[in-house]
């Protein structure tokens, strides 16, 4: 008679790992549903643990995994816009920003709640974590711009696009996901190159950079 196969060893997760496993179920539950329509119980039922674990690694409740849940959005949402210093400026822009938005269409609802914050208490923290992306956002396109030192014109017209891509995304979810994503990532960065040929009218250090978009072809 042969022996039956061996269990595989029981693993205890690290602390780093088991939170890790938390904000994952929490957030793959914010996908889909708005905070304030997720308890802990369900967050512990995601992760296949019980509650009072899910308190261990989060005593303060809801608003802490929220908040938590929120830095790791915040952390993906920052990388998005992180690419290599290779080829076109502006289809740089392009292809960070095919990557924000597809991080907006696979989290869908969760993105809009933690994004404004949902019916969860908003906080100073939750704010700051939010406007950490906005600035993170707007280093990383002064990077891939070539702008060492942007002025006040130019740094307003790149925050004023970082916050209308916000709202599109935001109006793109509630439109059902139309215009298709391709042609709304095409029509954010032609805005982008149309409000900067705008500035440029009045400050020179965005007419030289649109004349240096220009050359790039």
């Amino acid at each position: 008679m042969t022996p039956p196969a061996p269990s595989p060893a029981y693993r205890r997760l690290s602390v780093e790992e088991r939170r890790s496993q938390l904000i994952d179920a929490a957030l793959s539950l914010f996908a889909h549903r708005a905070p304030e329509d997720v308890s802990l119980d369900d967050v512990a039922e995601a992760a296949g643990v019980s509650r009072p674990l899910v308190y261990r690694y989060f005593p303060g409740g809801k608003q802490q995994l929220y908040e938590a849940a929120l830095r790791s959005a915040a952390d993906v949402l920052e990388q998005c816009f992180d690419e290599p210093p290779e080829g076109p400026r502006l289809a740089r822009l392009t292809h960070a920003l095919d990557r924000y938005l597809t991080f907006v269409d696979q989290h869908d609802t969760g993105f809009s709640a933690l994004l404004q914050g949902g019916s969860v208490v908003e906080t100073g923290r939750t704010g700051a974590i939010v406007d950490g992306v906005r600035r993170a956002a707007a280093a990383h396109i002064y990077h891939h711009l070539g702008i060492t030192d942007p002025g006040p014109r130019l740094r307003m017209t790149v925050r004023m696009w970082i916050t209308a891509v916000e709202a599109a995304s935001l109006i793109w979810l509630d439109e059902g996901k139309r215009p298709p994503l391709d042609e709304l990532r095409d029509w954010l960065v032609e805005q982008f190159a149309a409000v900067l040929t705008v500035t440029a009218g009045r400050d020179p250090q965005t007419a030289a950079l649109v004349a240096a978009l220009a050359e790039d072809g």
